[in-house]
C-alpha cells in the first residue's frame, strides 16, 4: 500500500494597512526618537528651546504665523491676483510673529513664571490664571490687533485705534474661554520651557478660525457688492 503525501503551500498573507503602520512607525520614531535615538526631532527642539529659547520661539512662531495666513486663506479659498494662497501678508505675518509675538510672550510668560516660580498651591495656580486673563492677555491681544491693523493696511493712529477698540472685547472673550484650559494643561503637564510653542500652537490653530471666518465674510461681501 502506497500513501501519498500532499504538499502544502504556505502563503504569505499581507496584513491590512501593514504599509501605513510601517510609514506612521517611522514617522513616530523620527518626531519622538523611539527606543534606540536620542529623542528624535522633538528631542531636539526641547533641547534647542532649553540652550537657545527666545531665538527658538521666534523661528516657531515666524512659521506658524505664516502658515496660518496660507491656511487660512486656502480654508476660505481666498486667492491673490496670480492666482496663488500665497499672498502678500505671509511674509508680514511671518515679521509679526518673529519679532513681536514670540518677543513679547517669552517676556511677559517669563514675568508670570517668575511671579508664582515655587508656588504650586491651588490658590497660587488659580491667582496665576487670572494674571493670564487679565493682565497678560489684554496687551497680548491689543498688540496683536494693532499688528493685524498695519498689516491690513492702516497707518494712522485712529485708524488701529479703531482696529483694537472694534475686536478687542470679541478677541478678549475667545482668550477668556480657551486661555483658563491651556494655561491650567500646561501646569499640570508642561515643563515651563514649553508653555511658549504650546500657546503659539493654541494660538495658532484658534487664529486659523478667525482669520478663515474674516476672509470667507470679506469675499461673501465683496460678491454680494458686485452682484448689485
Amino acid at each position: 500500500m502506497s500513501v501519498k503525501f500532499e504538499k502544502e503551500t504556505i502563503r504569505e498573507t499581507a496584513i491590512p494597512g501593514g504599509r501605513r503602520h510601517d510609514i506612521a512607525h517611522e514617522v513616530g520614531k523620527k518626531l519622538t526618537g523611539g527606543k534606540s535615538q536620542t529623542g528624535g526631532y522633538l528631542g531636539a527642539y526641547l533641547q534647542e528651546l532649553q540652550s537657545n529659547p527666545l531665538r527658538t520661539k521666534m523661528l516657531t512662531s515666524g512659521s506658524l504665523s505664516a502658515l496660518q495666513e496660507v491656511l487660512a486663506s486656502w480654508i476660505a479659498r481666498d486667492r491673490s491676483k496670480n492666482g496663488y494662497y500665497i499672498n502678500s501678508r505671509v511674509p508680514k505675518m511671518a515679521v509679526y510673529g518673529a519679532f513681536i509675538s514670540a518677543p513679547l510672550g517669552h517676556f511677559l510668560i517669563s514675568i508670570l513664571q517668575r511671579l508664582f516660580a515655587g508656588r504650586t498651591s491651588l490658590r497660587a495656580k488659580i491667582l496665576q490664571i487670572l494674571v493670564s486673563n487679565l493682565i497678560i492677555a489684554p496687551i497680548q491681544n491689543t498688540v496683536y490687533l494693532s499688528s493685524m491693523a498695519v498689516i491690513a493696511g492702516a497707518r494712522t493712529y485712529h485708524q488701529v485705534r479703531a482696529t483694537v477698540k472694534a475686536g478687542f472685547m470679541p478677541v478678549m472673550k475667545v482668550s477668556w474661554v480657551t486661555s483658563p484650559l491651556a494655561l491650567a494643561f500646561a501646569q499640570k503637564f508642561l515643563p515651563e520651557h514649553t508653555w511658549v510653542p504650546f500657546f503659539n500652537i493654541i494660538a495658532f490653530v484658534i487664529g486659523t478660525y478667525i482669520n478663515a471666518h474674516t476672509k470667507k465674510k470679506r469675499l461673501d461681501a465683496l460678491r454680494k457688492k458686485a452682484s448689485r
